[in-house]
């Protein structure tokens, strides 16, 4: 690859666009930020996101987006939710049909209910599109734990470009062609996040979050199956392995809001206390609104969306929520074998 871009000046956009360049790449790295900016091309660290993490030389910081993007063979799109479809409609314009176009972000438009590789194909049809997913602390990577992520995209070009320019020694590319069943398992499991930190945060222990941890699986791979994904997309990095790191360490801004809302806060008190986006909290409104339109059962989602949106108590919904779960375990699998039968 002759030229990529990455689009968003926050921590994962900041290990991909390293481990990119460690694996020889030429990588241009837009950040809205130009006191950033200047702190990358100097002292080649982004300090307000990931002190301490040295960065490579080819990493190259720039407020210009036609100086980002243009003649980029690749462009990665690592911007939050609310302004993602703002910050394409901008880039698109720079570059060629020939770009590839991939999505880190994990969230849903509000309005549209759009995930956003239907926002890149929407701003730009004849672009090849896909999702970059899966547990993916951005503290960890650039400790240089052992990682796995997903490439989701249904065409293989994508899906091998970017496991080639993405894979190292600590960090393992994966394959998947459910584009949309990876994607939105990386959106629903910061629903979930939030109500771990919750239960944490009032005394509940291990057990309580196993269980959260696995009807929750459930209650995605319900909701994403409503909406044309594959149900099993849900067993794999992108779904299961993300909720499972996401619901268990503070190092999950979703996980640390359910944290302070369960000492008491109000939801604004705790988004300032994270003091960086959590889309959770913007999923769980979208996800209830659309799961009550589609009839589809989602009673954690509820929970949560009382206590954020209409000041229930913590512990009157996790209560509420023992007696109402319905009591099939793996209901996908029973299906499957109601019908063999």
């Amino acid at each position: 690859m002759s030229k990529i871009a990455v689009i968003g000046g926050g921590s994962f956009g900041t290990v991909i666009a390293n481990i990119t360049a460690l694996n020889g790449h030429s990588v241009m790295f837009w950040m809205r930020s130009e006191e950033l900016v200047h702190e990358v091309n100097t002292k080649h660290e982004n300090s307000q996101y990931l002190p301490g993490y040295k960065l490579s030389e080819l990493v190259v910081a720039t407020h210009d987006m036609e100086a980002a993007v243009a003649g980029s063979d690749l462009v990665f799109v690592a911007v939050p939710s609310g302004s993602f479809r703002s910050v394409v409609k901008q880039l698109v314009t720079c570059v060629s049909d020939n770009t590839m176009l991939v999505s880190t972000t994990k969230g849903i438009e509000a309005g549209s209910f759009k995930l956003m590789s239907q926002i890149l194909a929407e701003e730009s049809p004849n672009s090849q599109v896909g999702v970059l997913s899966g547990p993916n602390l951005a503290k960890e990577i650039a400790a240089g734990h052992l990682t796995g992520t997903v490439i989701a995209s249904p065409h293989e070009a994508v899906r091998e470009t970017v496991k080639e320019i993405l894979k190292s020694e600590h960090f393992r590319v994966y394959t998947n062609d459910d584009m949309f069943g990876v994607e939105l398992g990386g959106s629903l499991k910061n629903i979930y996040a939030i109500i771990a930190g919750m239960a944490e945060a009032i005394g509940l222990g291990h057990n309580t979050n196993s269980m959260l941890v696995t009807r929750s699986l459930t209650e995605m791979a319900r909701f994403g199956s409503e909406l044309g994904a594959d149900p099993m997309t849900f067993l794999g990095l992108s779904g299961v392995g993300d909720l499972v790191v996401t619901c268990s360490t503070p190092l999950s801004r979703n996980f640390r809001i359910g944290q302070a809302l369960g000492r008491g806060k109000s939801i604004d008190e705790a988004v300032a206390e994270v003091g960086q986006v959590a889309e959770g909290v913007n999923t769980v409104k979208l996800v209830k609104e659309k799961a009550d339109e589609m009839d589809v059962y989602m009673p954690l989602v509820t929970g949560l969306y009382k206590i954020i949106y209409e000041q229930e108590s913590i512990r009157n919904i996790m209560s509420s929520l023992m007696l109402s779960e319905q009591a099939l375990d793996v209901e996908f699998a029973a299906s499957a074998e109601k019908s063999l039968s």
